[in-house]
């Protein structure tokens, strides 16, 4: 199903702060609940994960008014990232097909600069990230096959 939704990016309290949204919100978080940066599969040249970071949360969706999914993730700075106001915060597109995926994220990243090229995801999705022209930071992710 196609829907629009808000990802944030947290320096290390992601399970912290969904919990408190789902406190105020109520509901359970999505699908199987909280995935882990331990879950993530092994692939080959891929530098091992620090322990400390195993535990962080990868991937976590609460829906809060109005059906809105309110999605997060850890960002460890041992994979890259380095969470500073205003790059916490993603539009996450999530259209119904491959085609209409491709479509968004080529007009939407025109002019801007691309952090992930489209391509297929371990989690089974055709996925990429950008920030556009003016700023704004976009994901595209389409399950569909």
């Amino acid at each position: 199903m196609a829907r629009t939704s808000t990802y944030l990016n947290f320096p290390r309290c992601t399970e912290e702060a969904f919990n408190f949204y789902k406190s105020i919100f109520g509901g359970d978080f999505d699908g199987d609940g909280i995935a882990r940066f331990s879950d993530i599969p092994v692939a080959e040249g891929m530098p091992p994960l620090p322990d400390n970071d195993k535990d962080l949360v990868m991937h976590i969706g609460l829906s809060i008014l109005g059906g809105h999914m309110l999605m997060g993730t850890d960002a460890p700075e041992s994979m890259g990232f380095k969470v500073d106001f205003g790059n916490n915060v993603y539009i996450n597109l999530e259209p119904y097909t491959r085609e209409e995926t491709k479509r968004l994220f080529d007009l939407l990243s025109e002019g801007g600069k691309v952090e992930m090229e489209l391509q297929e995801m371990f989690w089974g999705a055709y996925f990429g990230s950008f920030t556009d022209k003016y700023g704004v930071n976009w994901m595209v992710n389409c399950s569909e096959k």
